[in-house]
């Protein structure tokens, strides 16, 4: 079940805030449980029992780190390891085994083993690492373990943050878990932020998605330099549309919750440098692998040398965490390399060139990273980014034809909501009524109007059009 479907908005959304609204306080987070349960069987049916399984198994693991923490904490740390080992070993066996088997086989070994492909439960790589945030967070104690598994298993389970994030720590919602007001000021803005992300996913994404797959859809990679560019800009705006309407409708579900979830989007586009990209970009999973990884390597402490080692593995890692492929590798230690570039030159560089030049360099240094996140194979990625360099000629336009003057309206209001032209304008407009409660009155009426059309449209929009993917939901 996605957000932006039917059956979502107007039966199971609706059915869950009711419930959980006239529910006593006592009864909220089971009932939250039940209906985050049923969220995610819906789609994945009897891989429900692995999640169930896993949260049966780090109940145990949080009592017997925090038991052993005090007065035994060589005990403890040995507790901790094995169990994030095994989740990982979990990750491993879903997600990588088949890509480890086959490449082991291309330099000869286990070549008669068989390598099945296996169903890849959705959110694995988010709930793993939710489920390792809060052994790491018991370990370190900055959280009390979980007295109570139904209590743990919502942390896990929890339907707006299941499936894609943001990755939230346990440490910071615990409390939430424990005891939340819903105020209707929060309701109000958790519906909002809902529907805003709604609107990102179903009228921006999903058009950036059908010009995007026809161009990638040209199975040779042979296209004209301007289709090219033209099919990667789209995915550019499609990614961020996508995971930052999600991010918006988890947030906004959040709220209408009780629970106040991180911002994982802070308009990545308009960077200035890569090390700003990834302040701005999946916040949630960058601050996880800084807080998680990077500095127990030793982070930047250490030296250069050091910290340009920690950097790479970071970064080779993020990239694998996104899927088992090459692509994807490449793709972090594209953005990796980079990194350690601007740390060692490129930083004094771009700090004495125009604001706008410093734009131009990140978002082409992005776009083409996206080259490699979003084609099939390695090999027709650098195909792909051959034809947009010029170095492959071809006079296939035909892709073209799936830009409308719709799409490229839309285009237009991609580009304009990737700036932080809509905070702006709210500032704006709050400072112009703040003294004027008639105008402020207005406003607001205005502004719940707006979101009510957008509510509409994206309904109209998806009754009409059954095409609505959700690119991270395979991680």
């Amino acid at each position: 079940m996605v957000f932006s479907s039917l059956i979502f908005l107007f039966i199971f959304l609706p059915c869950t805030l009711i419930i959980h609204w006239i529910l006593p306080a006592r009864f909220r987070n089971f009932f939250l449980l039940l209906a985050s349960i049923l969220f995610y069987f819906w789609g994945e049916k009897s891989l429900t029992l692995i999640i169930i399984i896993s949260i049966a198994i780090n109940y145990l693991g949080g009592i017997l780190i925090g038991k052993y923490k005090l007065d035994q904490p060589t005990i403890s740390k040995w507790i901790l390891g094995s169990f994030i080992a095994l989740n990982l070993s979990v990750l491993v066996y879903f997600k990588y085994a088949h890509f480890i088997i086959e490449n082991l086989q291309r330099i000869g070994l286990f070549i008669n083993c068989e390598n099945p492909r296996l169903h890849l439960p959705i959110g694995i790589s988010f709930y793993t690492f939710h489920i390792i945030s809060y052994l790491i967070d018991v370990y370190r104690r900055d959280a009390e373990p979980q007295k109570k598994p139904a209590d743990l298993g919502l942390y896990i389970f929890l339907f707006p943050q299941l499936v894609a994030g943001p990755i939230i720590r346990y440490k910071n919602i615990s409390q939430k878990i424990a005891s939340r007001f819903i105020s209707g000021e929060n309701f109000t803005q958790g519906a909002i932020r809902f529907i805003r992300g709604l609107g990102k996913k179903v009228i921006i994404a999903n058009t950036m998605a059908v010009i995007c797959d026809k161009v990638f859809d040209i199975t040779s990679g042979n296209m004209p330099a301007g289709v090219a560019w033209i099919g990667l800009i789209a995915y550019t705006f499609q990614i961020y549309f996508d995971f930052s309407g999600y991010s918006d409708m988890a947030l906004g579900l959040g709220k209408m919750l009780g629970f106040n979830f991180p911002e994982n989007f802070n308009h990545p586009y308009i960077s200035r440098s890569i090390q700003e990209f990834w302040q701005r970009w999946h916040i949630s999973l960058s601050t996880w692998f800084r807080d998680y990884l990077y500095i127990p390597l030793g982070g930047n402490r250490k030296g250069p040398l050091v910290t340009y080692r920690n950097l790479f593995i970071v970064f080779f890692i993020t990239g694998l965490w996104h899927g088992a492929s090459w692509n994807f590798i490449v793709w972090g230690l594209f953005h990796g390399t980079f990194l350690i570039l601007e740390r060692i030159v490129l930083k004094n560089l771009l700090s004495r060139l125009p604001a706008l030049i410093q734009h131009a360099y990140t978002l082409l240094i992005v776009i083409v990273g996206w080259a490699f996140f979003r084609a099939w194979n390695l090999k027709y990625s650098i195909k792909y980014l051959k034809s947009m360099f010029g170095f492959q000629h071809s006079t296939d336009y035909s892709a073209l034809l799936q830009i409308s003057a719709y799409s490229i309206f839309i285009f237009i209001i991609a580009i304009i909501f990737s700036t932080n032209i809509r905070p702006t304008l709210n500032n704006y407009l709050g400072k112009l009524t703040s003294q004027k409660p008639l105008l402020n009155r207005g406003t607001h009426i205005l502004v719940y109007s707006s979101y009510i059309l957008l509510f509409l449209i994206c309904v109209m929009e998806l009754a009409h059009n059954s095409y609505n993917p959700f690119i991270y939901y395979r991680f």
